[in-house]
């Protein structure tokens, strides 16, 4: 007997976003490494890469976390 079953069937309601096919899912369709979420709705999920984004920016731009170097120029 397995001790863990893969899952190929999402539940209702899951929303996922694929990074490998750049759409919206409901339930995960794809495999994991290739996808964000769950999200809550089917319009959250279409708005992942514009939030990754964002959470990328803040943690580039956070004091805390700054070591003197910059990321995102010209040099990189």
């Amino acid at each position: 007997m397995a001790l863990f079953k893969k899952r190929t069937v999402g539940k209702p309601g899951e929303w996922y976003y694929c990074l490998e096919h750049k759409k919206v899912e409901e339930g995960p369709e794809c495999p994991g490494k290739d996808r964000f979420g769950p999200y809550a709705s089917r319009a959250e999920a279409s708005h992942a890469m514009e939030l990754a984004r964002e959470r990328n920016l803040e943690w580039e731009t956070d004091p805390r976390w700054q070591d003197g170097t910059q990321r995102g120029g010209e040099d990189d």
